[in-house]
Formats: structure tokens, C-alpha cells, sequence
């Protein structure tokens, strides 16, 4: 099971230092979750040139050349970030009863671990 879920914010906490070229510190919302290479897609972090073949549309544009985009990252390099302290920090799951359609249901609910606060 994933901890990281789409929409979260994350901190990158490993990669090399931002002012090197690296994406270590930066902060960035999760696109998507791989969950089979265990892998996030994190906005405007591990950003590759890609070299895309040209070609023509059905309108006869033209298509391909140079673009810069997004890489998946591991999700073990990622952290995600408390909502008051806006530091990373690790997941952990509170359970409650909720009582729906009339039955009772137990909900894990996903919390900071530093400050206890609900995650969204």
C-alpha cells in the first residue's frame, strides 16, 4: 500500500542539492503514482529533455522536436509535507468508527506524524 497518493505535496529528500542541479529540497504536487516500479511523477521535479521524432498530424502540423519534461522519481526519495509545519514528515493512519447507511465502518484516516494533523 502506497502512502503517497496523488495530489499530495512532497519534499524531495534525496538527489543533490538544488544550487547543483539537483532536485533535493524542492517541493512539487504528485501527478501520478506508479505503484508497479514503486515511482511518483512530481511537478516540476527531475525535469529531462526529451527528443521527440517529428511527424504530422491529421490537421498537417508538424510535431517532434526538443521538449522538456517531467521524470518519474522513486518514492522512497520523496517525503510528504506536514500541512502547519510545511516540513516533510512520515505517514501514519488513525482508525475511526463511522456509522454509514446505518452500519458501522472503520476508516483509516492518513496523519502527520510530527504534528498529528489529518492529511488531505
Amino acid at each position: 500500500m502506497a502512502k503517497i497518493k496523488k495530489g499530495d505535496l512532497v519534499q524531495v529528500i534525496t538527489g543533490g542539492k538544488a544550487e547543483r542541479g539537483g532536485d533535493r529540497g524542492k517541493q512539487g504536487k504528485v501527478l501520478k503514482v506508479y505503484t508497479d516500479t514503486n515511482r511518483v511523477l512530481v511537478e516540476g521535479v527531475n525535469r529531462v529533455t526529451k527528443h521527440t521524432k517529428a511527424g504530422q498530424t491529421e490537421r498537417g502540423t508538424n510535431t517532434g522536436g526538443i521538449e522538456i519534461v517531467e521524470a518519474p522519481i522513486h518514492a522512497s526519495n520523496v517525503a510528504v509535507v506536514d500541512p502547519s509545519t510545511k516540513k516533510p514528515t512520515r505517514v501514519g493512519y488513525r482508525i475511526e468508527t463511522v456509522e454509514r447507511d446505518g452500519r458501522e465502518r472503520q476508516v483509516r484516516i492518513r496523519v502527520a506524524k510530527t504534528s498529528g494533523k489529518d492529511l488531505a
